[in-house]
């Protein structure tokens, strides 16, 4: 039975990630419409809203109740807590967090509001890829990984990303 939750847990993680990879790119898309003229502006928003609502409430939030509920039952199949784990569990809150503020930019994009830049989404954008990668090496690692060459791996990983958005920037401004 453990394994059988376990693989649906691990479907729901995809789903739930495919959402929080995809929602920041439309929220960077939102932001950017802003500054279209205004019939391009109304176009696009109204699409991108629409977008962002079925993609959010569709998919997005059912995966990440769905992942909880069958991460936990998995706990409590297997209730053992090894370390690498209680790292794991916090690095998946962190990501719940992350969850909750793009719930409260889709809300802020509801009532017509637009506070961050396309340039900020970006950036927001790549805190899941993060989790991801610190959560994949957690579970098939586990206690072999070395914690400062794990630190020294992930800030390699955002000095590239953060790279990336800057050569980016930079493309589209000589654009």
């Amino acid at each position: 039975m453990y394994f059988y939750i376990k693989a649906i847990h691990i479907i729901f993680v995809v789903t739930w990630f495919a959402g929080l990879f995809y929602l920041p790119r439309l929220l960077v898309y939102l932001a950017e419409a802003q500054q279209k003229n205004e019939l391009e502006k109304t176009i696009l928003t109204d699409q991108l809203l629409l977008m962002t609502k079925r993609l959010w409430y569709g998919i997005t939030w059912p995966s990440a109740i769905l992942t909880l509920i069958f991460g936990g039952w998995m706990w409590y199949l297997y209730p053992a807590t090894p370390s690498w784990l209680v790292i794991k569990l916090i690095l998946v809150v962190l990501l719940y967090v992350y969850h909750g503020s793009l719930q409260a930019i889709v809300s802020k994009h509801a009532k017509g509001l637009f506070p961050y830049t396309g340039q900020q989404m970006r950036i927001w954008n790549e805190v899941p890829t993060l989790l991801l990668v610190s959560v994949v090496m957690l579970v098939v690692v586990k206690e072999n990984m070395s914690l400062v060459w794990g630190l020294v791996g992930l800030l390699a990983l955002i000095v590239l990303l953060m790279s990336a958005i800057k050569i980016y920037k930079n493309l589209r401004q000589k654009k």
